[in-house]
C-alpha cells in the first residue's frame, strides 16, 4: 500500500533547449492537473498508453481565448504500477526555455501541487516498497556513468544483485535470531545441543562468506570513482607534457625549470571502458624549498595510493634502475634523443616514449588500457562488487558483531550476550537495503540526486 504525500513536479530531462522535454507529475492530484492543464480533455488518457493533447496556461484571462504552451504527449501510469508507486504523469513536450517555462509556472499555479526535491521521486520510490536502497544508489549511479564500465556495474546493482545477496544474508541472521531467542525462552533441554552448535557454525560459515566479500580491493568503489593513474619520475623527465598529451589539451605548465609542477594535477579519462583519473605530480628530488617539499610529499602519497604507476626516466641508467611490477610502468621518454646504441639498450618491459614526436602515446595508452581492465578482472571476485563506503561500513559492522557473538560462545557466556550480537549484526545489514533504522541516512542519500529522479 503506498504512502499518499503532496502531489510534486519537475522537469525530469536535463536544462537547456532540446528536441523533447519531460515533466513528470506524481501524486494524487497528478490527474487533476493534467485535467486542468488539457480542458479540452474529454476522458483521461489510458495508462500506458501516448496520448497527443493540446496544454494551456491555467492562470489565462478569461475575457479571453485560452493561451495555448505547446501540443504535447501525456502518458499516464496508475499508482501502485508506477515508479513512485503512486499516480504519474508525464508530459512530453517541446524542449524550448518559454514552453518549459509556461508549463512549470501553470503547474505551481495548480493547488496541491509543488515542486519536487533533489531525488523526492526516487525516496517516494522507496518508501512505497518499489525499490530498496541499493537500487535507489544504483539509479543515482546510473545517471552519473560516463563510461561503460560504470553503466554495467550500476544496472547490475538496480537489476537487484547486490540487494539479493544481502537479503539473503539477513535471513540467515534472523534464523539464527530465532533460535537464540527460543533458547532463552525455553528451558535447555527443549533445545538439541547439535542444533546449537548448527547455528553458531552456520553463523561462522556466514561471517566467512561476508569477509570474503570485503576483501574485493574496493574494486565497486574504483570502477564507480575511477581509478587513480600517478605520474612519477624525476624533475624534467615529461610529466606535465604526457598529461597534457593525454588530455589532449594544456592543463599542466611546461617549462626545463626544475620544480614548476609542486600542487597535484588531476585530468579525468576514460580508458577502454573505464574511468580513470591521471595524477601529475612533482618530481621527485631533494629540495630545500619548503612549498616543492610540499609537493614532493604529496608526490609520493598519491604514487603508494595510486592503482597504477606511469614512472617516467628519460635514461637506459635510470630505466634500469626503474622498479618493475605489476602495478607500475616504466616510460622512457625521450626518446627520440637517444642513440640507436642506447635504445638497444633499453630494457625489455619499458615503454618507449617520445611526446616530442609522437611516438609511441598510443601503445601506452593500450597497455594503460589493458594494465586497469586486468586489475578490475583479477579484483572483482564478486559479480555485484561493494560500490559505497556506507556498505563497507555496514558490513563490518555486521562481521564485528558476529566476532563478538562468538568469543561469548566460546567463552561460554549466557545466550542473551550473543543473541543480542547478532541481532546488531541483522541490523547492520538491514541498513545497507533499507529494511531497518535508516531514517538518518535518507536525507542524505536523496541529496546527492538531481531535481526530477
Amino acid at each position: 500500500m503506498s504512502i499518499s504525500y503532496p502531489t510534486i513536479y519537475a522537469l525530469a530531462t536535463a536544462q537547456g533547449r532540446a528536441g523533447i522535454a519531460v515533466i513528470r507529475i506524481s501524486g494524487p492530484a497528478a490527474e487533476r492537473a493534467l485535467m486542468k492543464l488539457a480542458p479540452n480533455l474529454v476522458a483521461l488518457p489510458a495508462p500506458r498508453y501516448a496520448q497527443r493533447l493540446s496544454l494551456f496556461e491555467t492562470e489565462s484571462n478569461f475575457d479571453q481565448s485560452p493561451v495555448q504552451i505547446d501540443d504535447a504527449l501525456a502518458v499516464r501510469f496508475n499508482g501502485p504500477n508506477s515508479f513512485t508507486g503512486e499516480d504519474v504523469v508525464e508530459l512530453h513536450v517541446h524542449g524550448g526555455h518559454a514552453v518549459i517555462s509556461a508549463l512549470m509556472t501553470s503547474l505551481s499555479s495548480i493547488e496541491g501541487l509543488r515542486p519536487a526535491e533533489p531525488g523526492e521521486f526516487s525516496r517516494r520510490a522507496f518508501e512505497n516498497g518499489k525499490m530498496d536502497l541499493t537500487a535507489v544508489e544504483a539509479i543515482a549511479d546510473l545517471v552519473d556513468a560516463e563510461t561503460s564500465a560504470q553503466r554495467q556495474q550500476a544496472l547490475t546493482q538496480m537489476g537487484g544483485a547486490l540487494a539479493k545477496t544481502y537479503y539473503g544474508w539477513r535471513e540467515r541472521l534472523v534464523k539464527a535470531m530465532a533460535f537464540a531467542e527460543a533458547s532463552i525462552d525455553f528451558s535447555e533441554e527443549d533445545i538439541p545441543e547439535d542444533l546449537s552448535r548448527q547455528s553458531l557454525d552456520a553463523l561462522k560459515v556466514l561471517a566467512q562468506e561476508i569477509r570474503e566479500h570485503l576483501s574485493d580491493s574496493n574494486i565497486g568503489e574504483r570502477i564507480r570513482d575511477g581509478f587513480r593513474i600517478a605520474l612519477t619520475g624525476a624533475p624534467n623527465v615529461g610529466k606535465s607534457s604526457l598529461l597534457n598529451a593525454l588530455a589532449k589539451r594544456d592543463v599542466a605548465i611546461v617549462s626545463d625549470i626544475a620544480g614548476t609542477t609542486r600542487d597535484v594535477i588531476e585530468v579525468p579519462m576514460d580508458l577502454s571502458g573505464y574511468a580513470a583519473v591521471i595524477i601529475d605530480t612533482a618530481g621527485i628530488r631533494e629540495s630545500e624549498d619548503v612549498i616543492e617539499r610540499e609537493g614532493v610529499r604529496r608526490a609520493l602519497e598519491q604514487a603508494a595510493s595510486a592503482d597504477l604507476r606511469l614512472h617516467l626516466v628519460d635514461s637506459v641508467e635510470a630505466a634500469e634502475m626503474a622498479e618493475h611490477n605489476p602495478d607500475t610502468i616504466v616510460v622512457m621518454n625521450k626518446c627520440d634523443l637517444l642513440s640507436n646504441n642506447d635504445l638497444g639498450k633499453a630494457l625489455l618491459g619499458v615503454h618507449l616514449l617520445s611526446i616530442k614526436m609522437n611516438d609511441g602515446l598510443e601503445s601506452l595508452i593500450v597497455e594503460m588500457s589493458e594494465r586497469i581492465s586486468n586489475q578490475a578482472a583479477y579484483r572483482s571476485k564478486s559479480s555485484a562488487p561493494l560500490t559505497r563506503a556506507r556498505h563497507r561500513h555496514a558490513l563490518e559492522e555486521c562481521v564485528d558483531a558476529l566476532d563478538r557473538a562468538f568469543v561469548s560462545a566460546d567463552a561460554g557466556a549466557d545466550v542473551e550476550m550473543m543473541a543480542e550480537d547478532v541481532r546488531v549484526a541483522a541490523q547492520a545489514l538491514g541498513r545497507i537495503t533499507g529494511c531497518v533504522d535508516v531514517e538518518e541516512l535518507l536525507d542524505r542519500i536523496f541529496s546527492d540526486f538531481c531535481i526530477g529522479k
